[in-house]
């Protein structure tokens, strides 16, 4: 492997304060060097990155990689490809496949998926109880041995509060935190969106915000009674950022996360039936998204993740009642944080990198996050001027479930470096003629 130059570029690395014009050298799978006027050895690659922003690899901790079960909407390959051009080069990887992932093999499997592939390292998470059923719970240990960083029912709850005691107990043990997805399965039975005034006049039947506060305020119980770390999973409601944010000021052992399009619209986005902004948790009203945006800027809400859920183009042109929740993100979370976030001034760009890189690397302990020397070589270099349109026919995912088609953004992608290696470059085109949609 050659070694690459970065040269010329804003270097932006929060985990270390910096913010300022310098080369970086990427020799071995790890960064060399930081600063400015480093010379290029021979034979190394340089990357001239002058008024572009180079900084620690995004992590995103929550996507839905498909494989395996459901091959046709996304696989481990297509979607560390779609990655990588986000400007993400780690993931982690929900259990909610078929078969769930709740064993050696089945964490060992998605470990050499990923490697064959080639992109984004992917980091899986199993889950919490076998099979998703929320009955007996799986073995944390093996989990992380072979390569789990953290345990999840992801798709739907820890199904009791005896069940979260018990995991956040034993997650305890091997240092992990235990990512909930809060949802009162009592309250949001049957519904299909935030129960509001759009629904009301839509006919759909909602899920009020009160399913996510009841979960959150559970979980908040328990991490205090245990010691545990419990991370909240796409954060949605006014109230559950309130909780969170008393719960820290407490010190407990409690993080959290929101997605883009939680960011970024309302339930209002759900009119005509639009089934792309169709996920759970549904998207909320004007309130709550000034909500979570403020507890994105005081740290209450940790980082940005996107949730990334392909589904097919027949399933989601299904009735909006029938349609399945989740939307893509992975290749529009960064051009949709600096439009609706940096350029308005809501956050600075050192802090959104931290919220997308440093901080989610530090959640589940990944070496990630940071350009000291001696780490990874993972690096993302974008030009936060450069304009560029939503196109899903060009999405690397699989999938096109997106309700941003036709948004103009901000932030493109120029470089993305794996272990020192280019993965991906500004002009790429999908090259799998495996589509969800024509």
């Amino acid at each position: 492997m050659k070694p690459i130059l970065i040269r010329g570029a804003r270097v932006v690395d929060p985990s270390v304060g910096r913010d300022e014009v310098a080369d970086i050298l990427l020799d071995g799978g790890v960064v060399r060097a930081v600063g400015r006027g480093l010379g290029a050895p021979d034979g190394a690659q340089v990357l001239e990155a002058a008024g572009l922003v180079a900084a620690p690899g995004l992590v995103d901790l929550h996507v839905h990689l498909r494989e395996p079960g459901r091959e046709d909407v996304e696989t481990i390959a297509t979607g560390a490809r779609a990655a990588v051009a986000g400007g993400f080069t780690a993931v982690c990887a929900m259990p909610n496949t078929d078969p769930v992932t709740d064993n050696q093999a089945a964490v060992g499997f998605i470990v050499s998926q990923a490697r064959l592939a080639g992109s984004a390292r992917v980091h899986p998470i199993s889950a919490v109880s076998l099979g998703q059923k929320g009955e007996q719970m799986a073995e944390f240990g093996e989990l992380v041995a072979a390569g789990a960083v953290a345990v999840s029912d992801d798709g739907r709850p820890v199904a009791t509060a005896h069940l979260m005691r018990t995991a956040l107990e034993y997650a305890l043990t091997f240092g992990i935190p235990v990512i909930d997805h809060c949802e009162d399965v009592t309250l949001s039975h049957g519904g299909a969106m935030h129960e509001g005034i759009t629904s009301t006049r839509l006919g759909l039947k909602g899920i009020p915000r009160s399913a996510e506060d009841v979960i959150v305020a559970r979980d908040i119980a328990l991490a205090e009674l245990t010691g545990g770390h419990v991370h909240f999973a796409h954060m949605s409601t006014a109230g559950a950022v309130r909780m969170i944010r008393e719960a820290k000021a407490r010190g407990l052992a409690v993080t959290a996360e929101v997605t883009p399009h939680h960011l970024t619209l309302t339930d209002v986005a759900c009119e005509g039936y639009d089934t792309n902004a169709k996920m759970n948790p549904p998207l909320r009203e004007a309130q709550d998204v000034a909500a979570v945006r403020a507890g994105l800027v005081d740290g209450t809400i940790d980082c940005i993740a996107t949730d990334h859920a392909p589904h097919h183009y027949d399933a989601k042109e299904a009735e909006f009642d029938n349609a399945p929740f989740g939307v893509v993100g992975l290749e529009t979370a960064l051009g949709l944080a600096i439009t609706e976030l940096v350029e308005p001034g809501i956050l600075s760009l050192p802090t959104l990198i931290e919220r997308m890189a440093t901080r989610p690397a530090r959640i589940v302990h990944l070496p990630g996050g940071t350009l000291r020397p001696g780490a990874p070589a993972d690096v993302v270099v974008f030009d936060p001027a450069a304009e560029w349109t939503v196109e899903p026919a060009r999405f690397f995912s699989k999938s096109r479930n997106t309700p941003f088609a036709g948004r103009r953004l901000r932030g493109l992608v120029r470089w993305t470096l794996v272990g020192g290696r280019v993965t991906h470059t500004a002009g790429d085109r999908p090259d799998s003629p495996e589509r969800s949609a024509p």
